[in-house]
């Protein structure tokens, strides 16, 4: 069923009976059981709803990538530093802390939160629209929720790639921050040595590995928390559905964020050692997808999923409180709800 909902909620929103201008329904779907025409309106989401959708996503990303910025240094150190290989996470930080101090456990907090102020925003925004653009192009209810898989994958992707624009040259200031000790003070004079040794060249050397990271992150996050929603919603009748405590509300957006971060970290994870490897200039010369192939090959499956074990605890968190203070700000704002296309 094609309707915008709510996940903390969960009430079906009903389309007008008399749209107005703003709010013309996308496409009629026929119930031909019944031979009758049920509307089903595609939200048409106003420039204040976007703001609102990116005001959402940016402090949802960078309060969650803040917080986790311990643990990030950690994932970091593992997979590019050698004298970091025997470790696992518990034992790496007590390593890390014990010769470096705990302040390094900050180590590349400014690049992180600023770079993802901008491409949480981006994102989360960017999924807003071009879901509900495809949903529209689908031209028919029936059709929507038939393709809705790939109208996820789509719409996840799209909006990664122009978030990534945003995202690389801070996460490139952030790696080398964290694997160089010394390198520079902070974000503005890791930022400005970067650029002035390397130019714009070296700011964006790592977009697309983090493409390669990012986009399947993405539709880790936005694709499997989709289904497992709709999966926990889909035997529920809507008495049920209306009379859930909040408690059950929070544990099905919990929950699904928990499988989603899982899922997005296990899909992103080779590209995520590759690029750390790009941005400390490991690799031969060359092209990208050349000293990509040496690097991977050089690592092996193995060492391209070193450090997978704190990072899928990492993803879990992130993935999962980006999710539920989304909903919260995007409530607290006002914003409309989002589109859901799920299968009944």
């Amino acid at each position: 069923m094609l309707v915008a909902l709510h996940r903390d909620c969960y009430h079906y929103i009903s389309p007008a009976p008399s749209p107005t201008v703003n709010d013309v329904p996308a496409f009629t779907y026929v119930n031909k059981a019944q031979d009758t025409a049920h509307p089903f309106v595609i939200p048409q989401f106003t420039t204040k709803d976007y703001s609102s959708f990116f005001l959402a996503g940016a402090l949802c990303c960078t309060i969650s990538h803040g917080a986790m910025t311990p643990i990030d240094v950690v994932k970091t150190r593992i997979q590019i530093d050698p004298k970091y290989k025997p470790f696992g996470f518990v034992s790496g930080t007590r390593y890390l802390i014990a010769n470096e101090g705990p302040s390094a456990l900050l180590t590349g907090f400014g690049p992180t939160a600023v770079g993802y102020l901008a491409q949480g925003g981006a994102k989360f925004a960017g999924y807003e629209y071009w879901k509900k653009s495809f949903a529209t192009f689908a031209g028919d209810q029936e059709t929507a929720v038939k393709y809705r898989t790939a109208i996820y994958l789509g719409a996840a992707s799209v909006a990664e790639f122009f978030a990534d624009i945003l995202l690389t040259p801070l996460e490139a200031t952030r790696i080398r921050l964290v694997s160089e000790r010394g390198y520079a003070t902070g974000l503005v004079s890791g930022f400005t040595r970067l650029a002035s040794e390397g130019g714009v060249s070296q700011l964006y050397a790592g977009f697309l590995p983090i493409l390669c990271k990012q986009i399947p992150y993405a539709i880790g996050q936005f694709t499997v928390n989709e289904f497992c929603h709709e999966l926990a919603l889909r035997n529920m009748s809507e008495e049920t559905k209306k009379s859930m405590s909040d408690l059950s509300k929070f544990g099905i957006s919990l929950g699904s964020g928990v499988i989603a971060g899982f899922a997005a970290a296990i899909l992103s994870h080779p590209a995520d050692t590759l690029l750390s490897q790009i941005n400390k200039g490991h690799g031969p010369t060359g092209s990208m997808i050349y000293r990509l192939t040496t690097l991977a090959k050089e690592a092996g499956v193995k060492g391209l999923f070193a450090g997978l074990g704190p990072r899928m605890i990492m993803t879990a968190g992130l993935v999962s409180s980006q999710f539920l203070m989304y909903d919260g700000i995007k409530h607290a704002l006002g914003a409309p709800p989002a589109l859901e296309i799920h299968k009944e």
